[in-house]
């Protein structure tokens, strides 16, 4: 009978230990020679099949070719512009659509009655596609930059709202259970529990509002623009230039790279504990 008792213990004592031992593995930082290495070792594979004949070089032009575009389109000053434009669409509208939504989803998280006003509202208009929504912007609005700016400005509200309010609703009992202990008041709870509590989700929210941003410039650009880096994709397909569609390509893949290094950084000032 102590026997019968004991070996539960010591599988869940072994399943711990494995746990533990495959956090560690997950954790393991990568090797820089296999991080650089992989994407090097694609674009030179990419750079022979092209020039064997192997792929049609109309279609998928080989990178020394794309990189020759690039340093056409950086030295004419063309690529730069679209940039800019781009980049003004992609930060008023992140802007505009990410701090209300983080006001709402505090609302909703700290105030059972605008949770039960609000939260039925977010779910409903949520799953309807923000592209959908842009000829009624572009008749509504226009042409112009507000539609475009709207349409990035709903495609990030609802993310870091519901994000947002997730996490104040899904703090740990462990930390409710101390502020209670130690006393704390309602103003106190919010400001050194409940919100810092809820930042790593509301980070993952930012993340993945900015993401849609950069799906939805592309799409708004493509109509009705003049400009920007989804015009110059739109462009590149109407006179068939393969390479300034991959240049595009290269630099919306940039613009992703750099916003995501950006919000890691402040994501570990904010929450060091974060691991």
């Amino acid at each position: 009978m102590i026997a019968s008792k004991v070996a539960p213990i010591s599988e869940r004592t072994s399943e711990s230990t494995v746990n533990r031992n495959n956090d560690w593995y997950f954790r393991k930082p990568v090797s820089s020679k296999i991080k650089y290495g992989i994407p090097v070792s694609l674009i030179l594979g990419w750079e022979l099949v092209v020039s064997l004949s192997i792929l049609d070089s109309r279609y998928l032009p080989a990178p020394s070719h794309i990189f020759q575009a690039l340093l056409v389109a950086v030295s004419s000053g063309q690529l730069l512009a679209d940039m800019q434009i781009s980049l003004y669409r992609i930060l008023t509208g992140f802007i505009l659509g990410a701090a209300p939504g983080l006001v709402v989803g505090l609302l909703i998280g700290f105030i059972p009655f605008m949770r039960m006003f609000i939260q039925p509202i977010l779910l409903a208009i949520r799953p309807i596609p923000k592209l959908a929504l842009l000829p009624l912007l572009i008749i509504v609005m226009g042409i112009g930059e507000a539609s475009k700016i709207t349409l990035i400005m709903l495609g990030v509200f609802f993310p870091v709202a519901i994000n947002s309010a997730s996490g104040v609703l899904n703090l740990h009992q462990q930390y409710i259970d101390v502020a209670r202990n130690y006393g704390a008041s309602k103003y106190q709870f919010i400001k050194t529990v409940a919100i810092p509590g809820s930042l790593p989700t509301l980070c993952a929210g930012i993340k993945i509002g900015f993401a849609d941003a950069l799906l939805l410039i592309v799409a708004a650009e493509m109509i009705g623009a003049n400009s920007g880096i989804g015009y110059r994709v739109w462009m590149a397909y109407s006179i068939f230039d393969m390479r300034m569609m991959f240049v595009s390509f290269i630099m919306m893949a940039g613009l992703g790279i750099a916003s995501t290094m950006i919000i890691r950084f402040m994501e570990k000032r904010l929450i060091p504990w974060n691991k």
